[in-house]
């Protein structure tokens, strides 16, 4: 299963998706959007601006939403 977190520092909410997952059992790829701009372009290419935006094979979620998450989550297990 692939997991990204589109992230960037000092930003809350997407820690609290972190540690969710975190918490969850899971691994998962942090990209910086402050780091590299290409970043930013994946996530408008999944019509959604700002963060943090989750990935979940290819699935986006835009927020902290666990509901939804565990609901992916559990689908690609």
């Amino acid at each position: 299963m692939q997991i990204i977190v589109y992230s960037a520092p000092g930003c809350s909410t997407c820690e609290m998706v972190k540690n969710y997952l975190k918490d969850q059992g899971y691994d998962f790829e942090v990209r910086d959007l402050l780091s590299n701009r290409e970043y930013q372009k994946q996530v408008e290419s999944y019509g959604l601006m700002g963060i943090p935006v989750t990935v979940i094979n290819g699935q986006a979620v835009k927020g902290f939403n666990p509901e939804q998450m565990h609901s992916l989550l559990s689908v690609n297990k």
